[in-house]
């Protein structure tokens, strides 16, 4: 899995790609999150539109970031999830802590 950052107006886009199970790479994306926090940064999206598959070490570090995100007075949404990814997301339930969206332009334009 690798991660990638892109600030689009105010909002960081935080982009996953491969698979979320656990390891140092889901590490470094809440690393990464808990960086642009410390940064300022207020509002983020996770485009989870690259990942075929989160398992629970995954959802571990999705809550992980939306804690973080909601400590610091920010807000977290997710955008793009696959079939497979959003399935998950309803059979635990977490789709009713995220509020998710289509696509990141989607995501971004809920927070006008």
């Amino acid at each position: 899995m690798g991660t990638k950052v892109k600030i689009v107006r105010d909002v960081a886009v935080v982009t996953a790609k491969g698979k979320l199970m656990g390891g140092p790479e889901t590490d470094e994306c809440h690393q990464k999150m808990k960086t642009l926090i410390s940064e300022g940064h207020k509002k983020f999206v996770i485009d989870l539109s690259k990942v075929k598959w989160v398992n629970s070490r995954g959802f571990g570090m999705l809550m992980a970031c939306y804690t973080s995100c909601k400590n610091a007075g920010g807000d977290l949404k997710i955008a793009g999830a696959t079939e497979k990814v959003n399935s998950l997301l309803m059979i635990t339930k977490l789709i009713t802590v995220f509020e998710c969206f289509d696509n990141v332009d989607q995501a971004i334009g809920s927070y006008s």
